[in-house]
């Protein structure tokens, strides 16, 4: 107990002997780098936001009105490999749809489950438009692009097979197709379902709220907006056949908008439009597919679209910026951060604990600015309220489990090109991709 207090009266005289500017030379990273991007900004567009509220809703209201008069037929794509245990959620979802010109088709790659016999059974009775099978695993693009082949929508939704939607969500999504012409993919707000399943999962709800939920409203709201979940969104069937649809991932989600984005078409984020997701239950297995993600940020956005930096004759501000913001932000930062780590540990041994202590609770208080925005937005306020009693957690896993998975990833995927190697795709299509990128 007097260890205790003496390590508290440790930390107040430490406290004490502070100034601003001590605090402000010594924590730099998170006060004018993190603050500004991840807080103040998603501050600032929440509140112009609030402020035009009435205008919104005017805007969809007129676009509602125009989707009703078009009525368009809608293709909702499902691809994936033994997802039979799933669909029967996502099915019962879409059957309560508000919008009902819709046609779901079913992509089978290579299940070796029953699957198969599940989705023959659902074609049967009638509760899907069409069931298509690769007998030979193809991975996700190979089956969405199957799928897409026979869409006869003017729009294609792209789904996860374990995802469920809102009542409304189809037709949220459909909305800004109908906001502006020059609109042609539009990504749904993912949240997530098994939320309360552990630790993990319940720190990933809160994640996927403020970095989906309110980030990529902010991103979409400055134009910059550059990745559409493939857990849902929608897409133009013009346009998808105009780029070629999907390529090898992993990373497929954010290179297709980047290619919609490089013919000269908008993209939009309609936060009201709510995917709910089941996420990793266990940190080894959310490590993994943070590192297979992580690692489509060079793969893609810093080779195969590397021409979006360049000032070529097709060159667009807003991809340009689109590109560097998720570059610098995404990646570079994360190696200034371990400098930055590495420099507090050589420069401040003698007061480290003092210094993490001071670090954990700035961090904390911009988690709880965090949360009072999220529940600013959130259409699930009362649902999700009891994730305010996780936020201590949120310091140690945004600042060090995520960002330590995404150097790994980059750095690997730098040097190493891991991911051609990615289980995640057949051994067949990697070789096919490092062979085009060769």
């Amino acid at each position: 107990m007097n260890y205790v207090f003496d390590t508290l009266d440790t930390f107040v005289t430490y406290l004490d002997g502070l100034s601003i500017s001590s605090i402000l030379n010594t924590y730099w990273f998170l006060f004018f780098i993190e603050f500004p991007r991840y807080y103040l900004a998603e501050i600032l567009v929440t509140l112009y936001r609030c402020a035009t509220w009435k205008s919104i809703v005017r805007a969809d209201e007129q676009a509602a009105v125009s989707l009703r008069k078009d009525n368009p037929l809608v293709s909702i794509l499902v691809p994936g490999k033994n997802e039979g245990k799933h669909i029967y959620a996502l099915l019962k979802s879409l059957q309560e749809q508000t919008y009902r010109n819709y046609e779901v088709i079913i992509v089978d790659d290579g299940s070796d489950d029953t699957t198969p016999q599940i989705y023959t059974d659902l074609e049967r009775r009638g509760l899907i438009s069409r069931y298509l099978r690769l007998n030979m695993r193809g991975g996700k693009a190979s089956a969405a692009n199957f799928g897409a082949y026979y869409a006869r929508g003017k729009y294609v939704v792209h789904l996860d097979a374990d995802s469920s939607l809102d009542r409304d969500a189809i037709e949220k999504i459909l909305l800004p197709f109908y906001l502006d012409p020059d609109i042609k993919a539009v990504g749904g707000c993912v949240k997530v379902r098994n939320d309360k399943d552990t630790i993990c999962t319940s720190l990933q709800a809160l994640e996927y709220l403020k970095t989906i939920m309110v980030g990529r409203t902010v991103t979409s709201t400055l134009g910059i907006y550059h990745i559409i979940s493939g857990a849902f969104g929608a897409f133009d069937t013009k346009v998808l056949r105009q780029i070629g649809y999907w390529d090898i991932g992993p990373g497929l989600d954010g290179d297709i908008t980047q290619k919609i984005r490089k013919t000269g078409w908008k993209v939009h984020f309609a936060g009201n439009a709510v995917c709910m997701t089941s996420v990793p239950t266990s940190w080894i297995h959310l490590f993994k597919q943070r590192l297979r993600w992580s690692k489509s940020l060079v793969r893609f956005r810093l080779r195969k679209h590397r021409d979006i930096l360049l000032p070529t004759r097709n060159f667009s501000m807003l991809n340009f910026l689109s590109n560097l913001e998720s570059i610098v932000y995404d990646s570079v930062l994360n190696y200034i951060w371990l400098f930055y780590i590495i420099n507090l540990v050589l420069t401040q041994n003698n007061h480290f604990f003092e210094v993490v202590f001071l670090g954990f609770f700035i961090r904390y208080c911009f988690s709880l600015i965090a949360f009072a925005v999220v529940m600013t937005v959130t259409e699930r306020r009362k649902e999700e309220l009891y994730l305010f009693a996780y936020l201590p957690l949120v310091s140690l896993y945004n600042g060090y489990f995520l960002r330590f998975a995404r150097l790994w990833a980059h750095t690997s995927e730098l040097f190493f090109f891991t991911s051609y190697r990615d289980p995640w795709n057949p051994r067949k299509t990697s070789v096919c991709a490092q062979l085009e990128r060769a």
